[in-house]
C-alpha cells in the first residue's frame, strides 16, 4: 500500500480524528485580508465606528469558534492601516488614500490591543514589494506615495506597479517600514504573503533589465540573481529582528508548492503550473534551511487527492522539510462549495485536513482564508471547528530555538470573593518583563484542576497581576491554578492552588 492510500484510509476511518481529540499547543489562524475590502472593511466609506464594531464582531466570532491567532494586513500596496511618516493611510480604510480616519483612531493598535484582550496573537502582514494595483497613470497617488517619492524604483507588470526587488535601496525601505512598525506596536510576528516577485504573466518577463545590469554583475542568470535579492531582503530582516525585537516571529506563508520534483529531486510529487522557486523567485526552504524565518505557512489550498497537487501529497513534503521550524499550513476556506474541483463539495474536506496535518509531529496548526468566509459557515465547516476539532482552546506552539527555558511561576497567589466574582491576585519573578501571558486553570466543585488543556480556562495578556473572574455563580466552590508563559511561548509551574467559594 502506497503512503498516499495509506493516509487516506487513515483520514476516513478518523484514527486521531480530532473528534474530540484535545491539542495543547496549536496555531490557528485567519487571515483578515484588507486589500479591495475582502474582509475589512467592507466598504470604504463605513464610519470608524461601524469599523470598529465589525472587528469586534469578527473577533469574537472567531473566538468562539476556537482560533487563537489573526494574520491581518496592513500593507496592502505600499500604503498603510496605522499610522505611518512613510506611507499614505489607504484608500481601502477611508476611500481616499492619504485621508486619515475621523473621528482619529489607529486600526493596527486598536485590533492588537482587542486580539490580546481575547488571549489572541496578531501576526502584521505586509505586502513587500506590491506598490499600486490596477496601475492607471491619470490617478493622483497621495504625496507620501512611492509613485511620487521614489518613482524610480518601480516597474510596471500587468496591471500592477511593483518595487524592483533587484534595487539595494528599495529593499531596505521596505526593510525600514517594516522595523517602523516593529518599534512601534506590540505585534507578536511580521507576516508576508506568497508576493515577493509576481506570478508569471504568459510568456510575459519581469521589466527589471536595467537593474539586473546595474546590481547583477555576479550572476549568469537573472532567476538566480532574482532569487538571491529576495534571499538577501529576508535575510537582513531576520538580522534586523534579532537585533531589535528577537522574539517577534518572521512568518511567511508561500504559494504551496516549492519546486515540483520534475524540476528538482528536493521537489513535492506535484505538477503545479507556477511554483514559489521558480517564478514567485521565494527560495523558502533555503530561509528555512537557513533560520531566517520563524514559521512556514503554506498556502496548500488544493483539496486531498487533487491530481496536480493533492494536499495530502503537499502536506506530507512540508513536514519533511521544515528544518526544525514551524508548520502551519493554510487551508483554502474560500473553496467550500465554491470551486470547479467537486472535492470542495465534501463537508468532511477540511475536517480531513485538519486530522491529516494532526498526524506529523512536524505540523503545528492552521491558518484559513479568509475571515469573511467563515461566518457564511460553508457546508458546516465553522460548526465543526468550533464544536469538534478546535471545542478545547489552545497554546501557541513553543519557539524553541529562541528559548527552551521555562519562566519562573507566579508568587504570592491569592484570591478572594468578591461582589461580582473571585478576585485573583498575583505576583511575578524578575524576568516579569518577558512574560507575554498568563494562563488561569480553573475547575468547579470538588475537582482539582490541573495545567493541562482538560482545565485550561482563559488566557491573560502581558502582566497585569489580577484577574476577575465573573462567570461564578453564588455559593459555588472553585479552584485555579495560575502560570506564565513567555515570549518563545514556554510555560511555568504552577506552585499554587488557589481554593474559594463565592458567597454573593
Amino acid at each position: 500500500m502506497n503512503k498516499t492510500v495509506f493516509l487516506l484510509l487513515l483520514s476516513l476511518l478518523a484514527i486521531r480524528d480530532g473528534l474530540g481529540q484535545m491539542q495543547e499547543r496549536e496555531f490557528r489562524a485567519v487571515w483578515i485580508a484588507t486589500v479591495k475590502n475582502i474582509d475589512w472593511p467592507s466598504r470604504a466609506d463605513l464610519s470608524v465606528e461601524q469599523q470598529q464594531q465589525d472587528l469586534i464582531s469578527m473577533l469574537d466570532g472567531l473566538k468562539v469558534q476556537g482560533f487563537n491567532a489573526i494574520i491581518f494586513q496592513i500593507r496592502p500596496g505600499g500604503d498603510a492601516f496605522y499610522e505611518s511618516s512613510y506611507e499614505p493611510w489607504s484608500q481601502w480604510l477611508t476611500g481616499t488614500e492619504g485621508k486619515a480616519p475621523t473621528p482619529f483612531y489607529d486600526p493596527l493598535s486598536f485590533l492588537t490591543q482587542a486580539c490580546h484582550e481575547r488571549g489572541m496573537e496578531l501576526h502584521a502582514w505586509f505586502n513587500p514589494f506590491r506598490t499600486s494595483l490596477d496601475w492607471d497613470s491619470s490617478k493622483v497617488h497621495a504625496s507620501t506615495h512611492l509613485t511620487q517619492t521614489h518613482p524610480d524604483w518601480l516597474v510596471q507588470y500587468g496591471k500592477n506597479l511593483y518595487l524592483d526587488p533587484g534595487i539595494p535601496a528599495a529593499r531596505n525601505y521596505v526593510r525600514t517600514v517594516i522595523m517602523d512598525v516593529v518599534d512601534r506596536y506590540e505585534i507578536d510576528a511580521v507576516h508576508f504573503d506568497d508576493y515577493f516577485y509576481p506570478y508569471r504573466i504568459d510568456t510575459l518577463d519581469f521589466p527589471d533589465t536595467i537593474s539586473f545590469r546595474a546590481f547583477g554583475q555576479d550572476f549568469d542568470q537573472v532567476e538566480d540573481w532574482r532569487r538571491n535579492n529576495v534571499n538577501q531582503f529576508v535575510q537582513d530582516l531576520h538580522d534586523q529582528l534579532q537585533v531589535h525585537r528577537p522574539y517577534v516571529q518572521l512568518g511567511i506563508s508561500p504559494f504551496g508548492v516549492w519546486r515540483n520534483k520534475d524540476r528538482d529531486s528536493k521537489g513535492s510529487d506535484s505538477r503545479a503550473g507556477q511554483t514559489s522557486y521558480d517564478d514567485l523567485f521565494a527560495d523558502v526552504r533555503h530561509w528555512l534551511a537557513e533560520g531566517w524565518i520563524d514559521y512556514v505557512a503554506p498556502q496548500v489550498y488544493f483539496s486531498i487527492g487533487y491530481p496536480p497537487a493533492a494536499f495530502e501529497k503537499l502536506l506530507d513534503w512540508w513536514s519533511q522539510n521544515s528544518f526544525g521550524r514551524n508548520v502551519y499550513i493554510g487551508h483554502a476556506a474560500y473553496k467550500i462549495a465554491n470551486n470547479h474541483d467537486k472535492n470542495w463539495e465534501n463537508p468532511d474536506q477540511i475536517p480531513a485536513q485538519i486530522r491529516l496535518l494532526r498526524q506529523y509531529h512536524q505540523i503545528h496548526g492552521s491558518a484559513f482564508f479568509s475571515a469573511k468566509w467563515l461566518p457564511q459557515n460553508p457546508l458546516g465547516v465553522s460548526d465543526s471547528l468550533q464544536n469538534h476539532y478546535y471545542k478545547q482552546m489552545a497554546l501557541p506552539p513553543r519557539l524553541p530555538w529562541l528559548d527552551k527555558r521555562a519562566p519562573l511561576p507566579p508568587v504570592n497567589v491569592w484570591s478572594k470573593a468578591r461582589k461580582g466574582g473571585i478576585q485573583l491576585r498575583w505576583d511575578n519573578s524578575l524576568s516579569s518583563s518577558d512574560i507575554k501571558f498568563h494562563i488561569v486553570y480553573r475547575a468547579s466543585g470538588r475537582t482539582v484542576p490541573q495545567a493541562t488543556e482538560k482545565f485550561f480556562y482563559t488566557i491573560i495578556w502581558g502582566n497585569p497581576g489580577q484577574w476577575l473572574d465573573q462567570d461564578t455563580p453564588r455559593f459555588r466552590k472553585h479552584s485555579y491554578l495560575i502560570t506564565a508563559v513567555d515570549r518563545a511561548h514556554n510555560e511555568s509551574e504552577a506552585n499554587q492552588l488557589l481554593v474559594r467559594r463565592r458567597w454573593w
